[in-house]
Formats: structure tokens, C-alpha cells, sequence
């Protein structure tokens, strides 16, 4: 068998990209760059994990290691703080839905709103030529709005979707529910939506009209189809909590878990709730500013966006030299550029701040591993803070050595190329194992 390392290397270029024989379950959500299953499912192989064993994902978006381990007849559990992304990786692993039944109601809602659209002078299907602004639009209330990007969303299929989400709701209580929910998701951010992803999300061409209701039905169908590849076959279960990967062991048994597989946020400028803000305003996970705010205070702080007036986590990695340096150098850097906005002078805080998250995150994981449990983690360098490198996985390497885990190796996942820096940043897999002494 090849080892974790030689499979993570192979082909650099195109380790990101989903394979088409992973696409079931995987593809009913994703994020446009989350690490790929072949990835998981290399250090599921190197790890030996089996039906016997539970792997946990502290940091883990929409579902990616945990339908992994479900393929592959591993227990999971997943912690997410991110209210729509928890949601997405608990759909993601409920096959306890009829195919059929699924199917037979998303085929009478759309017929519904169909029927709706068309009474308003609407056909989903040909794009709409007339006036907009003389339609009878449904819009979100002012307070949801606000939280959107601008131009996120044109007025017609904001109008579709939310058409559509309101004939959804009539079902609420049934099973099939949360299935329907996520393919709307889905077709927000990818067929209705102005959205474009790279390295961020921004907006691209805006849309006057896009459909909405076929598109929905075809992504409920292809689930369908993945629900009937796995019938009347057994699976081990999937757990997933809407927490802080901080406060793990308050949900989970001490010494009871295996392996750890995931990819926690990187120390960017990266507002990880923006990626999901559209899905996640729509669709109401996120209402308002102070909901907003409160998802944002579950996450490890990696963008100056989520620092929060009596954040402490510095605290744990203040006699970290290396931490200590490169945070200092990103300061007298703002001070040479002379750069004085609020967020820049958190540039050097927020350094500190995700360090010392994700040191309290591991001596929190202590708790529930068994001893020799294995871990892998995904990061990668960055260089978003004025320039100044952070090799994430090295320093992540050496705060889990100073909280008792042995640093195994150091995989190389991919790399890329920085054009503020003109250089190549890493993306590795940093394997540790629990020692089982604090």
C-alpha cells in the first residue's frame, strides 16, 4: 500500500480537485476549495482505521472527512461552529431517507412553484425580458439584507428562491426536509447567485435572471440517485455538533477517540463566514448582525474580522519565540509602511490570537485521544499580514510538541504560488500522534 505521504504528493496540481468517483454525497455541498476526499481517504488508509475506530474532524465545514469516513465504514464525529456548514455536513451523512419519497414530493413542490411563478407572469425557464420592478418580488427584510455582499443575489432569482424555500417550509416536519434545504443551497450559490470564487468570494457578472426551480430538481435527483446507491447497505454512524473545536470534551467521551483528519482555518485575511453568507442568510441560518457575531466568536480567530474585545487565546502561546517574532515583525512592518486602519494594527493581535487558538484546541483534544491516537492537519503557509511569512505548519508542529503530541512528518499536499511574495506557499498535512502524557 502506498504510505499517506506518497499519495498526498501525487500530482500537486490537481490535489485539490474532486475526483468524478467522489462526487456522491460529497457533491450536495462543497466548498468551492475544500480539501478534496482522496486526500481524507489516504490517511483513513494510512492510519488503519476501521468500523471499530472513530475518527473526529474539529474543524469540519461541510462534511468532507466525515462522508469519507462514512464510505469508507469509519465513525466520525465533526465539530462546526459555522451554523449553514453544520447544517451541510449533517445532511450530508443522513441516508436514512427514502429515495423514492424524496423524489416524489420535490416533484409535486416544484410542480407548486411552477404554477406560482407562472400566475406572476414568470416562466423559470425563459429568461425574463420585461420589467423587473413591475413583478411582485418577494425580498429579504432589511436586517438580512444588510448582511449580504452587495449584488450577491439579482432581485428575480432572489425571487424564485425564495418562492421556492416558502413551499419548502410547508414541509418542514418531514423527513425529507433538510435534503430539500441543502439542494437549494446548493443552487443559490452556483446557479442564481453573481458569486465567484479564487481565493475569496466576490462577485462576478451580474445575473438579471437565472433559473432556479429546475436546477433544484436535478440536484435533488442526483441525491436521490447517491441515497439508492447505498441502499440496504449498513453504515457506521456520523455525528456532527454545532460547536467551538475548543470545547470538544464537552461532547465527547474522554480516551475515545482514534484519529483526528481535518483542515482548520489557515492565519489570513480570509472571512470564513463570507463564504457561506449568501446560503446562510437566504435560507435563514443567519438573521441578523448579533447572530452573526455569535457564530463568528465559536471560531478559532484567524482574520482581524472575528477579533473580539476579551479574546485571550494569546495567552497560550505567549513563551512561543517563534510566535513571538513573527508577530512583532508584522507590526514594525505597519509601522514602517505607515499603514493605520483599524484592521491592520490587529494584524500582529490576530497572529498571536490564532496560535494561541489552535494551542488551546490540542490541549483540549488531549481529554478525548487515546493514547497513540494519530492526527493530520491541513494548513498552509500564508503571508496575507504585509508580507511577513508564517510557515503555519511548522509552527503548528512545534506548539503540538510543546503540548506533549510527537510531530510524525510533514506531507507536502500541494503548492502555490504567491504573487505579492513571488513565492511558492506550501500546503501540508502535519501528522502527530498522541503520546498519551500530558
Amino acid at each position: 500500500m502506498a504510505s499517506a505521504k506518497q499519495l498526498a504528493l501525487v500530482e500537486p496540481s490537481q490535489s485539490n480537485k474532486i475526483d468524478f468517483q467522489d462526487r456522491a454525497f460529497h457533491d450536495w455541498y462543497r466548498f468551492v476549495l475544500s480539501f478534496p476526499p482522496h486526500l481524507v481517504r489516504s490517511y483513513l488508509e494510512a492510519f488503519d482505521l476501521d468500523d471499530r475506530q472513530v475518527v473526529v474532524d474539529p474543524f469540519c465545514g461541510t462534511g468532507t472527512t466525515l462522508v469519507e469516513a462514512k464510505l469508507n465504514q469509519v465513525q466520525s464525529i465533526g465539530f462546526e461552529a459555522n451554523p449553514f456548514p453544520y447544517f451541510a455536513s449533517s445532511v450530508k451523512v443522513d441516508w436514512n431517507i427514502d429515495p423514492d419519497l424524496l423524489l416524489q414530493n420535490a416533484y409535486a413542490i416544484a410542480t407548486t412553484v411552477i404554477r406560482t411563478l407562472e400566475q406572476q407572469g414568470i416562466d423559470d425557464q425563459i429568461p425574463f425580458d420585461g420589467d423587473v420592478n413591475r413583478l411582485p418580488l418577494l425580498k429579504l427584510n432589511a436586517k438580512a439584507e444588510k448582511l449580504l455582499i452587495r449584488d450577491s443575489i439579482s432581485a428575480l432569482p432572489l425571487h424564485k428562491s425564495l418562492v421556492l424555500l416558502e413551499a419548502l417550509r410547508q414541509h418542514r416536519d418531514q423527513p425529507f426536509y433538510a435534503h430539500t434545504l441543502l439542494a437549494l443551497a446548493n443552487v443559490l450559490v452556483f446557479t442564481a447567485s453573481n458569486l465567484r470564487f479564487g481565493p475569496e468570494v466576490g462577485i462576478g457578472k451580474l445575473k438579471s435572471d437565472a433559473p432556479v426551480i429546475a436546477p433544484w430538481l436535478a440536484h435533488v435527483e442526483r441525491m436521490a440517485g447517491d441515497l439508492r446507491s447505498t441502499a440496504h447497505q449498513s453504515f457506521p454512524s456520523a455525528q456532527v455538533y454545532l460547536a467551538d473545536a475548543r470545547q470538544a470534551a464537552s461532547f465527547i467521551p474522554a480516551h475515545s477517540v482514534d484519529a483526528v483528519i481535518t483542515s482548520p482555518p489557515y492565519p489570513n485575511e480570509k472571512d470564513y463566514t463570507r463564504t457561506t453568507r449568501l446560503e446562510s442568510v437566504v435560507l435563514g441560518f443567519i438573521n441578523d448582525l448579533a447572530e452573526l457575531r455569535g457564530s463568528k466568536k465559536r471560531l478559532v480567530r484567524s482574520n482581524t474580522r472575528v477579533v473580539y474585545k476579551g479574546d485571550d487565546d494569546d495567552q497560550w502561546i505567549r513563551s512561543n519565540v517563534e510566535v513571538q517574532r513573527i508577530a512583532n515583525e508584522i507590526e514594525a512592518r505597519r509601522l514602517e509602511l505607515g499603514k493605520t486602519s483599524g484592521f491592520e494594527k490587529l494584524y500582529g493581535k490576530v497572529t498571536r490570537l490564532y496560535f494561541g487558538g489552535m494551542a488551546r484546541h490540542l490541549a483540549e483534544f488531549r481529554r478525548i485521544l487515546k493514547p497513540g491516537a494519530r492526527l493530520a492537519y491541513v494548513v498552509g503557509d500564508q503571508a496575507s499580514y504585509l508580507q511577513v511569512m508564517i510557515r503555519t505548519g511548522q509552527l503548528l508542529s512545534e506548539i503540538a510538541e510543546s503540548l506533549g503530541y510527537e510531530h510524525v512528518r510533514t506531507d507536502l499536499f500541494r503548492t502555490r504560488f504567491a504573487t505579492a511574495t513571488k513565492e511558492q506557499l506550501r500546503e501540508e498535512v502535519v501528522v502527530l500522534r498522541w503520546t498519551g502524557s500530558e
